[in-house]
């Protein structure tokens, strides 16, 4: 018979301490430092025993009998598993809809939520999806008819702010907090674009690349304000997301940044970097523990990426060019420590990252000249991986 472990009896003692709410918000804080790559003591032990409890009580950190999933539905469709510290401007993340969720229900408007709450709960259990969706519709509309006004000053936005402080360490929330806000007012116009555009894309060729232009403009007529979520949304459905460049260099018809830059739908650019970030992120929890393969395919596809943007856009010396060097660098200097941290008896998996690493025509190693390349291409075709 195993023998208890004293360290999972102590984190079980503690959690006993807290209240519901307490425990819900430290779980929204420490997946958001996870998320973040911070190292927290004994924090895997925490997220995996609050995460416990939440699925044993059928709830989540902000889905409390899911009238709270309701509320937020009309995000579903650019909600990332980022912090969002991270996250872009057509991107919310996940983990701010619990403080948000938190700060609407307990500070903000209590009453009016209590009775959303209640009244939404009767509808769910008897599975009336439709009448759920219409009582969460009318209280999303009474919480930005506040918002709005409490929103529209200094001091309200000063309260909001030192509201959120009271479920979270990260002041970024606040800008999900707008971005939802902007979503919401646009959401049905948001939700016809969404409608409109295929299910499956799977390239940005003439015809579907002149398709989703023409609905962009038509959204970004009305609505300029949620075009980046309308990015989001279709890079979502593209088999290849990084052709979502495509929706820029297509505009401005040439590689130069100032060209580009000027176009309506340059921030796709940088969104496609932001999809390099976040398989570095990959990487590194992929070589955290241990898992080779599965880094040496991340890699692939990073690489993959930057090739494809180095080919469509002439980056040398702007910004979106140093982002990349640097986040190329970041993933090098990764990749140097994981091969060093191999025992010289695992010379295998070294040669497993070693040939992802040199296989991108611009990768920081492949920029030695064509002829090193070739060599070690070369090589690579007789290494295992």
């Amino acid at each position: 018979m195993a023998e208890p472990d004293p360290a999972n009896e102590g984190v079980t003692e503690y959690l006993k301490q807290l209240t519901p709410q307490v425990r819900s918000r430290l779980l929204a804080e420490l997946e958001r430092l996870h998320l973040l790559g911070e190292s927290v003591p004994h924090s895997e032990a925490l997220i995996a025993a609050l995460r416990a409890e939440f699925r044993d009580t059928g709830q989540t950190h902000y889905r409390i009998g899911n009238p709270s999933r309701y509320f937020f539905e009309p995000l579903e469709g650019v909600l990332v598993n980022s912090a969002p510290e991270r996250v872009n401007s057509g991107q919310i993340a996940r983990g701010s809809l619990a403080p948000i969720w938190s700060l609407i229900s307990e500070k903000l408007l209590p009453s009016m939520a209590a009775d959303y709450i209640a009244s939404a709960k009767k509808v769910i259990v008897n599975n009336n999806r439709s009448e759920a969706q219409r009582i969460a519709a009318a209280f999303r509309k009474k919480v930005l008819t506040y918002l709005n006004g409490v929103l529209g000053s200094a001091d309200g936005i000063a309260t909001v702010r030192a509201g959120l402080e009271a479920y979270t360490s990260s002041r970024a929330i606040f800008n999900d907090l707008m971005k939802i806000l902007c979503l919401m007012h646009a959401h049905e116009a948001l939700a016809e674009f969404s409608g409109r555009l295929p299910p499956k894309i799977k390239a940005l060729d003439s015809d579907s690349l002149t398709k989703v232009l023409s609905l962009l403009d038509a959204l970004r007529t009305k609505h300029a304000d949620v075009v980046p979520f309308a990015l989001t949304i279709t890079a979502n459905r593209l088999k290849t997301p990084w052709h979502l460049i495509c929706l820029a260099t297509k505009v401005a018809g040439s590689k130069a940044v100032s060209k580009i830059a000027a176009t309506p739908y340059a921030i796709a650019v940088p969104m496609v970097i932001d999809k390099i970030d976040e398989k570095r992120l990959m990487l590194l929890d992929a070589l955290k523990r241990n898992r080779i393969p599965a880094g040496k395919e991340i890699l692939d596809e990073i690489y993959a990426i930057e090739e494809a943007v180095r080919a469509r856009v002439a980056l040398d010396g702007s910004d979106w060019g140093n982002r990349l060097h640097d986040l190329m660098a970041a993933i090098d200097v990764a990749l140097e420590a994981e091969i060093k941290s191999l025992p010289v008896d695992q010379q295998h998996l070294t040669h497993v990252l070693a040939s992802s690493r040199h296989r991108g025509a611009h990768s920081l190693r492949g920029r030695l000249g064509d002829m090193m390349r070739k060599g070690r291409d070369a090589l690579t075709e007789i290494l295992p991986g």
